[in-house]
């Protein structure tokens, strides 16, 4: 064999080696957390070079649906799964963990052209906007928790997802904490029948129809708030002050509503105690079938499995930089002892 034969046999079976040896987990969902994903993926890339991801930032409910299919190792949503999902999960390929690996913020942004100011918003008002009872920004109710601010007199145009979303998920729980009217006509999930405005795909798609679209409103995660310079407003909390969307309003929401947390991880922290707590913060969850060995292969699993203990450990540490909040200590703990369960037909995986 001449050595040019020789070195392209050499290079096509290193070549297949490294093919052979590459990992690919697949996750689906959030875009909520799409930012602190992508951030992940690419730290743990450079760690563990064998290692590939696909996340899809498709909305929670995708995410779901994905993961109740088979087709992904990690669905991603803001909500946790309710009862009925649950069921259907079990149906399809076991039970499953419920494992929150940050904390943020659903921002409520805004486009008024010629107002700089932070406006100042209540739960109630803010249900009545998006149940269309306010219409214009210079109602006497806004105006009245923004003395000197000169709102116009022009119609409120209200966006939000019109995609399965955790964002909206959270929004919502949070407006049926705060507005009787808005839980009886309209109430919570990852999709709900809005009864006014404008429908965008993904937070991308809220964030562009806000910047487009003067005198509009919407919900948005902080991150994208930030990233896309969107005015953002503080909302009055369960202690009666106004708290803007920050990683230490978002904790402070977490560590007073940590002490109930079930065991199964199913909760939430919308409208939290504490007066320094922000009152549309969530946590997000990142969910996996407890037996691996149904759906997927040995390898996959444990890399899976390998991946999410890194996130829930040393990936808490990136999570302030990228204005998420880590997870309180004491339900790391929790989630570290249900990751343990996680197995490969009875076999551990950690």
């Amino acid at each position: 064999m001449s050595k040019k034969l020789l070195a392209t046999a050499v290079a096509v079976l290193v070549t297949t080696a490294m093919l052979d040896a590459q990992t690919l987990i697949n996750a689906a969902g959030s875009t909520f957390i799409y930012p602190m994903f992508s951030k992940w993926e690419n730290v743990y890339h450079k760690i563990h070079p064998n290692i590939e991801f696909n996340y899809q930032a498709i909305g929670s409910g995708g995410g779901i649906n994905q993961l109740t299919a088979g087709t992904v190792e990690i669905g991603a949503s803001d909500a946790p799964l309710n009862d009925e999902q649950i069921a259907t999960c079990n149906k399809a390929h076991g039970p499953v963990i419920h494992l929150p690996e940050a904390m943020g913020a659903v921002a409520v942004s805004y486009h008024i052209p010629g107002i700089s100011t932070t406006l100042k918003f209540t739960g109630p008002v803010l249900a009545d906007i998006f149940l269309g009872n306010i219409t214009k920004w210079n109602d006497p109710q806004l105006t009245a928790l923004n003395p000197g601010v000169n709102l116009p007199n022009r119609p409120i145009i209200v966006v939000h997802r019109s995609d399965g979303s955790g964002d909206t998920y959270i929004f919502v729980d949070y407006l049926c904490k705060v507005s009787k009217e808005w839980n009886q006509k309209v109430g919570r999930g990852v999709s709900v029948n809005w009864p006014v405005g404008l429908g965008a795909k993904g937070n991308e798609g809220v964030s562009g129809q806000l910047e487009q679209t003067p005198f509009s409103i919407g919900y948005i995660t902080l991150i994208y708030a930030l990233q896309n310079n969107i005015p953002y407003g503080s909302l009055k909390n369960a202690a009666g002050e106004y708290i803007h969307p920050t990683i230490e309003s978002v904790s402070d929401a977490a560590a007073n509503a940590a002490r109930i947390v079930p065991k199964d991880l199913r909760f939430s922290i919308t409208n939290a105690p504490g007066k320094t707590s922000y009152p549309i913060s969530s946590a997000t969850w990142l969910i996996v079938y407890v037996n691996q060995g149904r759906y997927t292969n040995y390898k996959v699993a444990k890399e899976t499995v390998t991946f999410l203990h890194w996130v829930l450990t040393e990936g808490q540490k990136m999570e302030p930089a990228m204005d998420y909040a880590p997870i309180p200590a004491p339900i790391q703990k929790m989630e570290l002892n249900l990751l343990r369960k996680v197995n490969y037909n009875g076999k551990s995986l950690m």
